[in-house]
């Protein structure tokens, strides 16, 4: 009888214990992918975790819009961040795992070249001069100033940009070179923005490209470089004003959240994305970023709700896209 009453107990305690370890995994959110988006999403989770006074826990991680896409398509987030729109490939990858998705762009971000505050002599780019630079055909040949612009000192050049996982990579490439993915290999890589900030911020002769988050955080250790716009020929900072007049182009481009629609049938998720949606604008600003119309939050919350799953991308990254043709295509969705 003793030994019977204690096994009870022992199942009891365990259930309790199993009860609660299920307990605690419900009230995680999981978040996973691109550097550029993470800095708005981290300050939504930082006020949404003291909104709720700790009692719902949101995890971030960057390991790129790609690497991001590849553990969500896994089925292991909850909520992706993207500096580009997903992919076929990646489409393919989450119908197979039986994930869906919902679509939410969240703002718009300035990619921005930067270069180290001690360069006197660059004071803007073409986009032939930034191609010239990045290209394939660039890798072990172009390694001096001068092979770009004869203008331009004969100094080594020292480059920093996004690894193979980061959608920045895929959106610079598409821009600058004209094919995503399509860079020379020979510069330093990393899918964390802060490593390039480094870079670039120590090497007089340094070069590198990230979202604008990352530049207006270190605007004391960074100059940002104005690129000529190629319809009129001038040169145009990289700032929020410019992006949201359209001048500066070609590196303007919209940035998502993706949620899964199974996990959208959680509380501590469906909580978290309102909240994100509600409090975007706000946090938007406060990082730089370029924020969307209210329009566009309450349809990401409304297609939440009704379960409207997919992309109005079709797999493929788009340059140039404005705010107004991704609202006519999401009011479509």
């Amino acid at each position: 009888m003793f030994k019977q009453s204690k096994l009870v107990s022992a199942l009891a305690v365990a259930g309790v214990a199993l009860f609660g370890a299920q307990a605690a995994h419900a009230q995680i959110v999981k978040i996973d992918g691109s550097s550029t988006v993470y800095p708005i999403t981290e300050a939504v989770a930082e006020d949404f975790q003291k909104a709720k006074k700790n009692a719902i826990k949101v995890t971030v991680g960057i390991s790129g819009t790609g690497g991001g896409f590849k553990k969500f398509c896994r089925d292991e987030t909850d909520l992706q961040n993207a500096s580009r729109p997903i992919t076929a490939k990646e489409m393919a990858d989450c119908k197979a795992a039986g994930v869906d998705y919902i679509e939410m762009p969240v703002a718009y971000d300035a990619l921005t070249v930067v270069i180290n505050p001690k360069n006197t002599f660059l004071k803007q780019a073409t986009v032939e001069e930034l191609k010239k630079l990045w290209e394939p055909a660039a890798q072990g040949v172009v390694m001096k100033w001068n092979q770009v612009n004869p203008a331009w000192p004969d100094a080594p050049v020292k480059l920093f940009g996004a690894g193979a996982d980061s959608g920045t990579f895929e959106y610079f490439t598409e821009a600058i070179v004209g094919k995503a993915k399509s860079s020379r290999g020979d510069y330093t890589a990393s899918e964390d923005d802060n490593v390039l900030v480094q870079g670039v911020s120590r090497d007089v002769n340094g070069i590198g490209y990230f979202g604008y988050a990352y530049y207006a955080e270190n605007m004391a250790r960074l100059k940002g470089l104005p690129i000529v716009n190629p319809k009129t020929g001038k040169a145009v900072e990289p700032s929020g004003a410019n992006v949201e007049n359209g001048t500066y182009v070609p590196l303007s481009r919209p940035i998502f959240v993706y949620v899964k629609a199974k996990s959208m049938q959680k509380p501590e998720v469906r909580e978290f994305v309102e909240f994100y949606m509600k409090n975007a604008d706000k946090l938007i600003r406060e990082v730089k970023y370029v924020p969307l119309p209210k329009a566009a939050y309450e349809g990401n919350i409304k297609h939440a709700k009704d379960g409207k799953i997919g992309t109005v991308f079709g797999g493929k990254n788009e340059v140039g896209i404005t705010v107004e043709e991704i609202m006519k295509r999401e009011a479509k969705m």
